[in-house]
């Protein structure tokens, strides 16, 4: 294992480095080195290392959401107001009805089976989203409207309740019930994550006075957040908690209540995702079957620009008499589109539950990952210029 993580640490630095000379993302170098590394290209990485995946995976999404929330600032999302909440679930509601509509015209699938597949498009990726923001926040750009933490707040939450809902329909495609109580689930875990988050904040901020170390309140802070998520998982299937969404507030309230120790450790959790960002990409490319994306051809890409198309309406009604300008919510729409973690994440559950539409599922969730997470990332790169002011 410990070859593969120098593989995987060595390809991935120099396939981002050679991407972003070609003016492009990073991240999209990242990719194919994971799909040229993993177990559908050269095989070069063990089995060992892909089998905890998906930890290592979340580890870096919990860096970057940490450095996210050791960021944000409270009284900016007070000020954002109605169009942050909208972020959260709305346009993610377009997506899903516009999936509902489409597929099923397309591909031979039920209504319940295109809600399933809507359900694993529809989440944003924060690993792609949260970095670019946290830049835009460090250069000033959006800053005086808090377009960037409009977006980052409207992320972290998004990714809940698409999960939450991915829940339920696949309980429903596989034959299963479900009850109005079921769809309590969204709101119990966003609020439960964010009040546990909150209260771990607080009582970190009295911990770190007496931590005087910079490595070991970087430490102490990095393990509590793997604890939240370590929750989640121990509490499912009895009580509903985003261990990720945790995490965040854990790292606003932190920030609110002690911003010295914030601003101590910001640039730290900022080397870290370094790190974080080439393991991410480069796991996410390895679990990605390019056979797969291949076998679907263009209806399948057709049918993600279609609800992507439908989407960015849904971000366009969240800032309905915001005080954005055209420009600005031309922006929010870009931005709200990359697709990458959760995709990977969820993707071939259908699939190994023996579901009908499990394996259109995976190639449709694949071929989101491979068009919408460079290619979103690209648009911002290029639009966030031109379309955000800057403020000095």
């Amino acid at each position: 294992m410990l070859t593969s993580l120098a593989l995987l640490f060595i390809v991935g630095l120099f396939a981002g480095s050679a991407a972003e000379k070609l003016h492009l993302p990073p991240l999209f170098g990242m990719l194919l080195a994971g799909i040229l590394l993993g177990p559908f290209g050269l095989r070069l990485l063990s089995d060992s290392l892909l089998s905890i995946s998906a930890d290592l995976r979340q580890l870096a999404l919990v860096i970057i959401l940490l450095r996210a929330g050791l960021s944000l600032d409270i009284n900016d999302l007070k000020r954002v107001g109605r169009p942050a909440f909208l972020m959260c679930f709305l346009p993610a509601c377009f997506e899903i009805a516009a999936m509902v509509l489409i597929a099923p015209r397309i591909f031979n699938i039920t209504v319940i089976e295109a809600a399933l597949l809507g359900s694993v498009i529809g989440a944003v990726s924060p690993a792609v989203i949260v970095p670019k923001m946290l830049k835009l926040m460090e250069s000033g750009y959006g800053s005086e409207k808090s377009i960037p933490q409009l977006i980052l707040a409207g992320a972290s939450v998004d990714d809940v309740f698409v999960i939450v809902l991915f829940s339920i329909f696949t309980s429903l495609a596989a034959g299963g019930t479900v009850t109005l109580l079921s769809f309590a689930d969204i709101p119990v875990s966003i609020l439960l994550g964010a009040l546990i988050g909150c209260l771990s904040g607080w009582l970190l901020q009295r911990l770190l006075k007496w931590v005087k170390s910079e490595p070991y309140q970087v430490l102490l802070v990095l393990s509590a957040a793997l604890l939240l998520c370590g929750l989640e998982n121990s509490l499912k299937g009895r009580v509903a908690l985003s261990g990720l969404l945790a995490v965040m507030s854990m790292g606003i309230t932190l920030q609110k209540c002690s911003p010295i120790h914030a601003k101590t450790l910001r640039p730290i959790f900022s080397t870290l995702w370094k790190g974080g960002e080439i393991m991410l990409f480069v796991l996410v490319g390895a679990a990605v079957n390019i056979n797969y994306a291949a076998a679907a051809g263009l209806p399948a890409v057709f049918l993600i620009f279609c609800v992507l198309a439908i989407r960015m309406l849904g971000v366009a009604c969240c800032l309905f008499k915001s005080d954005l300008s055209g420009r600005e919510r031309l922006f929010c729409m870009i931005a709200y589109t990359p697709k990458a973690t959760v995709q990977a994440a969820i993707g071939s559950i259908p699939l190994a539950m023996g579901l009908p539409c499990g394996e259109l599922i995976l190639t449709i969730a694949v071929l989101s990952i491979l068009i919408t997470a460079p290619l979103g990332a690209f648009m911002i790169d290029l639009t966030y210029p031109k379309l955000l002011q800057h403020t000095s």
